[in-house]
């Protein structure tokens, strides 16, 4: 019994030391539904990957940042693209990712995937243009100086309708006037061969 109780206090106190670090990563974010008029439900490439309109499972993450925390360079260059290409390298080169990033390594780094970004210091300097392959399951698929969008939920060499899918987009707008930067990291998940049946109330089933 007591290498039971140990094992459990283990993975007690290590669910609870997962939760405190998410509590403390995310204290400064704020999570919401995307509204169904949001652009992106409107956009072509979600018609494309769920072209029966399947119901999906979505929010926001959103995060306010003062302009004067924030590098002044990437805020003159934010017309190239540059502060969303900055936000993008913490996403993928940072700890928040790291678990992931290792996990899908073990199981599909090799050959066929030699040419996606697998290593955080690629990660952490690429500037995600259209096509740009992460860890076999997220691609670039629009960008714009102020939006970065991921497909996600699969490999990427999967390039059809798929069971498991979604977009991700990273997107950044500067409010002069308020004197803060808004980065939003938005999900949407689906499965683009579902057929919704009459019952549908928009949200994806368990």
């Amino acid at each position: 019994m007591g290498l039971f109780r140990t094992t459990f206090a283990i993975a007690g106190y290590g669910s609870l030391a997962t939760a405190a670090s998410w509590l403390l990563m995310t204290r400064q974010c704020t999570m919401r539904d995307i509204p169904r008029s949001d652009y992106l439900f409107n956009h072509t490439l979600y018609a494309r990957y769920n072209p029966n309109n399947a119901p999906v499972t979505q929010d926001i993450c959103v995060r306010q940042v003062p302009l004067k925390k924030i590098r002044p360079e990437l805020l003159e260059g934010r017309e190239d693209g540059r502060l969303v290409d900055a936000f993008c390298q913490g996403i993928w080169g940072g700890v928040g990712y790291a678990y992931q990033r290792r996990f899908l390594q073990k199981k599909y780094r090799g050959a066929e995937t030699a040419s996606q970004l697998w290593d955080r210091k690629d990660l952490s300097v690429s500037k995600y243009e259209v096509g740009t392959q992460i860890t076999d399951h997220f691609e670039v698929v629009s960008r714009t100086p102020t939006s970065i969008i991921v497909r996600c939920g699969d490999s990427p060499r999967k390039m059809e309708v798929r069971e498991s899918d979604g977009l991700f987009e990273m997107v950044v707008e500067v409010k002069e006037r308020e004197g803060i930067a808004e980065f939003g990291l938005k999900s949407v998940f689906y499965n683009g061969m579902a057929i919704p049946g009459p019952d549908k109330d928009g949200k994806m089933p368990p």
